[in-house]
């Protein structure tokens, strides 16, 4: 990680689980974060504790809704006049509703594809013009994906959800195809976790936190540092290595 002392990574959803726990990583290794989100307090609570703990690197919080175009785009002008632009973009920012494909709400299916398809894509996109524009050549893209972007279970709450994580699939590989026909060595990379202990369940099943509980109940899943620990391993791979996907479950979880 040492190539990477003092270079800038963005973190989308840094507030809390995943997206958090990689962006304090990511300052531990000496890296500027700027960690986006909606909450942005919960963000500068976690700069605090990352200075406290003297780690190398600086944690900067910015407000952006991703779900609306124009904050991205205006998220990345700020980047762009502020901090000169990205070296690596962790795009973990997601979502689920429990629409089933045959009663679930337009809204939530929308909601989905506007954070977990698009923003995801449009990240990509700007981090890439981002990286062209200051001549960086050994960027890296991180897509947080999931293992639902390899199997379909059956559990029509999250069926569509899950036909946004085979989108990431789809989407990462075309990004590592697109950026070999563009000569350059900026590397793309999705990791695909199974269950992951953090805040997803509980807003998945707002209304019925019983049921929100009792999906971490039968076996010890994964927590988020473990995925953190992913992009580290990720980024720490020499620059002639490609890793496509990392997928990754609990050694107790079955499906």
């Amino acid at each position: 990680m040492d190539r990477w002392k003092s270079r800038t990574a963005l973190v989308t959803g840094a507030s809390v689980g995943i997206g958090a726990a990689i962006a304090k990583e990511l300052v531990r290794f000496g890296m500027t974060v700027l960690g986006c989100a909606r909450n942005v307090e919960k963000i500068q609570k976690l700069a605090a504790e990352c200075q406290s703990a003297g780690y190398p690197g600086v944690l900067i919080p910015l407000k952006c809704d991703l779900s609306n175009v124009e904050e991205i785009q205006s998220m990345f002008s700020h980047i762009r006049s502020q901090h000169k632009g990205v070296d690596v973009c962790v795009s973990n920012a997601g979502l689920a509703h429990p629409e089933s494909l045959l009663s679930g709400k337009t809204s939530g299916w929308k909601n989905m594809l506007d954070v977990n398809v698009l923003a995801l894509s449009i990240c990509a996109r700007e981090a890439y013009q981002s990286m062209k524009e200051r001549s960086v050549d050994d960027g890296h893209i991180i897509n947080l994906n999931s293992m639902c972007g390899h199997r379909i279970l059956p559990n029509a709450d999250i069926h569509f959800y899950t036909a946004t994580k085979y989108a990431v699939t789809a989407l990462t590989e075309g990004l590592r195809q697109e950026l070999r026909e563009a000569k350059t060595h900026i590397r793309a990379t999705c990791i695909s976790p199974g269950l992951v202990e953090t805040e997803f369940a509980p807003r998945l099943y707002s209304q019925d936190p019983v049921k929100a509980a009792n999906i971490y109940s039968h076996y010890k899943a994964l927590e988020a540092i473990d995925i953190a620990n992913a992009v580290v391993y990720v980024l720490s791979a020499p620059p002639h290595v490609q890793i496509g996907d990392i997928q990754m479950r609990s050694s107790e979880q079955v499906t």
